[in-house]
């Protein structure tokens, strides 16, 4: 199958990939005339405009040249055809979360140097970091930013090594890899989560129920640092307060999960939410089922998205110098200037607003 038109890889991308890798394995050879778009029409059942877009970008990148009367054939590619220095970034959504900040940082410490920025949501997923692992190396960047997704380890290494095949350098922003020797910017996670549980402690909470995803490096250690506190005061975790998700953020799990832990209000006094989106489907949910933060129940977030709509209380991470120190990172790696792979851990602060009270 040339095209899968169920994946959500465009239909270009498939066809314009499929085409390259005839051409690299010597099936369409150098001078060769390829199918016309007609015919590509036929076999692969996509639109003519589809098609022409895969062949025209497949000429813009030098595989392939048009000859007026005669059609299109096969070229040899220039070797780098980019004169400006081009930055990759990967993320998980450009619209929500802290991915927006992240990526402004970015961008702005770029143009600084007059760098040029090629901005990807990968919306977590594995398929689409690979997508746009394959568009950044195409377009001859110069260096990446990527946070990993919600897909393995082993998974992200994979979009790792595409660059490193190709000797372009990656910085990992916020979420880590594990046994993976590469230039990384992240928070202090754990100490994080310790100090913000520590507050709630400090205001008489000992019934603290705690709901994350666990396949983020970023949530795992709040998790951590919330034992860590749990521990160090005393209180013994109590797992059936505790939600722990195996997958990325979704508004319809986070809302169940929500309820669940809402309808136990009265075996605790307070939530820690893994990041402030979750804390926000607490406030959603507990509307609806006529409950209110901080009467009825106290409640904390993680990332200080700057929401106007509730006074959360939360742990302010310093998003957009993460994508400043990133660019840095890169920048560096660029001129040459780092050999050993540095590690960037940037400090927290508690954001103190009205989703907590005393609990007496």
């Amino acid at each position: 199958m040339i095209v899968d038109k169920t994946s959500p890889i465009p239909s270009y991308f498939q066809l314009q990939t499929w085409l390259k890798e005839q051409i690299q394995q010597g099936i369409f050879k150098l001078n060769d005339k390829i199918p016309t778009e007609e015919e590509l029409v036929k076999l692969t059942g996509l639109a003519r405009a589809t098609v022409r877009q895969a062949i025209q970008n497949l000429s813009n990148m030098g595989y392939l040249v048009r000859k007026k009367g005669l059609g299109t054939f096969v070229t040899t590619p220039l070797v780098n055809p980019q004169k400006q220095i081009i930055i990759g970034i990967i993320v998980p959504d450009i619209r929500n979360g802290y991915a927006p900040e992240l990526a402004r940082g970015a961008e702005d410490e770029a143009a600084k140097n007059k760098h040029s920025l090629i901005l990807c949501s990968s919306d977590d997923l594995f398929v689409k970091a690979e997508f746009h692992a394959n568009r950044l190396i195409e377009n001859y960047v110069s260096g990446v930013i990527f946070v990993p997704t919600s897909s393995s380890d082993n998974m992200n290494k994979l979009i790792v090594q595409k660059f490193q095949e190709k000797n372009i350098p990656v910085v990992l922003a916020d979420r880590t890899i594990p046994n993976l020797k590469l230039d990384f910017v992240t928070t202090d996670n754990f100490e994080g989560a310790f100090n913000l549980t520590n507050y709630l402690i400090s205001k008489g909470h000992k019934k603290i129920a705690f709901v994350y995803s666990n396949i983020f490096s970023t949530e795992r250690l709040r998790f951590e640092g919330y034992k860590k506190a749990l521990e160090d005061n005393g209180i013994q975790i109590d797992k059936s307060i505790v939600v722990s998700h195996s997958g990325p953020f979704n508004d319809e799990q986070f809302s169940k999960y929500a309820a669940s832990i809402l309808k136990q209000r009265k075996k605790i006094s307070a939530i820690f939410a893994g990041h402030d989106r979750i804390a926000l489907t607490f406030y959603l949910v507990a509307k609806n089922m006529g409950l209110s933060f901080p009467e009825d129940l106290s409640i904390v977030g993680y990332d200080d998205l700057n929401f106007t709509t509730i006074p959360l209380t939360t742990m302010h991470q310093p998003i957009y110098e993460m994508g400043v120190e990133s660019m840095k990172l890169i920048n560096s790696r660029i001129s040459g200037e780092n050999k050993k792979p540095k590690s960037i851990i940037l400090n927290s602060f508690l954001m103190e607003r009205d989703s907590v009270l005393v609990n007496k």
